[in-house]
This record gives C-alpha cells, sequence and structure tokens, in this order.
C-alpha cells in the first residue's frame, strides 16, 4: 500500500478549553499546516496517529516500516510532521506547540475515518521518543485518544535518571503501551521504568486503564541489537504486532 500526502491544516483546531490553536496570524510553530502521510487498508478497524522523535520526520525507514507493518494488521496510519521540521529546524518546537499539533493530527485522522464510513473507529495515538511523549501529554490534556503506544518513551535525559519526564502520566485517562530496548540510555536504569509502570498499574495512585511493558533485550533507544544488524524498516515493522495486539486487546467496548 502507498500512503497518500496530505495536509494536516491548523485553522478550526481547538485546544481542550476550546480556543484555538493557531495565532491571530492563523499559524502554529510559524506554519498554516504541517504534512502528513495517511494509509488506509481495505479492512480497517482502527487508526493509529503516528509521530516522529526529535532527531528525524515522518519519513524515517523506521516509521515507514512500522506503519506499513501496522497497516498490515488491518489499521489505518496517519504520521505526521512536527512544525520544526516542516520549515527545516533542528531543534524540536516546545510542547505547547507540539500538542497543538498533535490535536489537528488527531482531528485530520478523525475527519479521515468519518470519510471513510467509520465514524465511531478508535483513534490511537503513538509515537518514537519525542512523538510519543508528546502525545502522552496531549491526551493528559484531554485528547480523547483511545489508548497510547510508545515506541522508546524517553523517561529521562541520558545520564539523568533523577529528571524524570513522568508527572503527567497518571493524568493519562486511556490504556498505554510502553515498548522499550533495555540498552536504551533514555531509560536506564530499567527499575525506573518497572517502578513506572506499576505505579500507573496501582488501585492507589493508578490510571484505572491497562499500562503494558514490553523490554526488547539488548536494544537501544532505536529498537537497534549490538552484533545482529538489520535495516531501521525491518526494525519499526518488527514492533507493529505487539502494538497491534495492545490495540485489540483494548478495544473500547
Amino acid at each position: 500500500m502507498t500512503d497518500d500526502a496530505v495536509r494536516i491544516e491548523f485553522a478550526g483546531t481547538t485546544d481542550a478549553a476550546g480556543a484555538p490553536v493557531a495565532d491571530a496570524a492563523g499559524l502554529l510553530g510559524g506554519v498554516a499546516s504541517v504534512s502528513a502521510l495517511a494509509g488506509r487498508p481495505d479492512d480497517a478497524w482502527a487508526t493509529l496517529v503516528v509521530a516522529h522523535g526529535a532527531g528525524s520526520g515522518m519519513e524515517h525507514p523506521f516509521l515507514e516500516g512500522f506503519c506499513t507493518a501496522v497497516q498490515a494488521l488491518g489499521v489505518a496510519t496517519l504520521r505526521f510532521d512536527f512544525p520544526y521540521r516542516e520549515v527545516g529546524r533542528k531543534f524540536p518546537d516546545r510542547p505547547p506547540v507540539a500538542v497543538a499539533t498533535w490535536r489537528a493530527a488527531f482531528d485530520a485522522a478523525r475527519a479521515g475515518a468519518v470519510d471513510a464510513g467509520a465514524p465511531d473507529e478508535p483513534i490511537w495515538a503513538s509515537g518514537k521518543s519525542f512523538g510519543g511523549r508528546m502525545a502522552s501529554m496531549a491526551v493528559a490534556e484531554g485528547l480523547p485518544a483511545a489508548g497510547l503506544a510508545f515506541l522508546g518513551y524517553p523517561l529521562h535525559p541520558p545520564g539523568r535518571p533523577e529528571k524524570a519526564r513522568d508527572e503527567h502520566l497518571p493524568d493519562v485517562a486511556a490504556p498505554m503501551l510502553f515498548l522499550q530496548g533495555r540498552n536504551d540510555p533514555f531509560a536506564t536504569p530499567n527499575d525506573q521504568l518497572d517502578e513506572l509502570v506499576a505505579r500507573l498499574r496501582g488501585a492507589d495512585g493508578g490510571t484505572g486503564h491497562a499500562v503494558g511493558l514490553e523490554w526488547v533485550d539488548d536494544a537501544n533507544h532505536s529498537f537497534e541489537i549490538k552484533g545482529r544488524k538489520r535495516p531501521a524498516h525491518e526494525i519499526g515493522a518488527s514492533l507493529a504486532p505487539s502494538v497491534v495486539a495492545f490495540m485489540r486487546a483494548n478495544a473500547p467496548g
């Protein structure tokens, strides 16, 4: 299946309080819209919106392989660029801009499902590193995603486990799946993520939703395994079955 190039417009998108995400000039992060790629199999039963990591865009082979494999399992995908990638900046957008972009992308995915005759189709959010973290912040602020799948959650900066980026996760009212490499410097020591997931699952202070964690032995932040040469698209595709299985297991209704 070949993905279709589409544009995600910021005009008309609102935040959780109903305010426009774009400024008075209709821009967000300096642009009026961002690029996206949409693919929908004939047997689609859900949509997965996918965001890239901080150092790459939506066309990275890892995400291409992941989305192609997800589509083969009956899930439509929409992957998009953040504004900073759209204009060629290297430094990621600040969270308010990234979260607002996520809202626009989610609206576009929902509109795509309606156009396909599936207005009640569950729409999930996923992302590599930065993209997944921004998705979780959007959902914590009220984005009505059916669930989240993290492709390497950046729990803390490498070597700085005391700088945990988890304060908003208890506010995520949706199922969450963490896919993480054991050798990922953003999640070392591994016990820190194990303990976080246990808290999120707990009856006291838990989210009330399913929280899954799958460790990939010997894998780094890009899910590469030392001594095992695999192209990035194949690595991305290898994560799709776990994500889609979690989506099926936690489908609404």
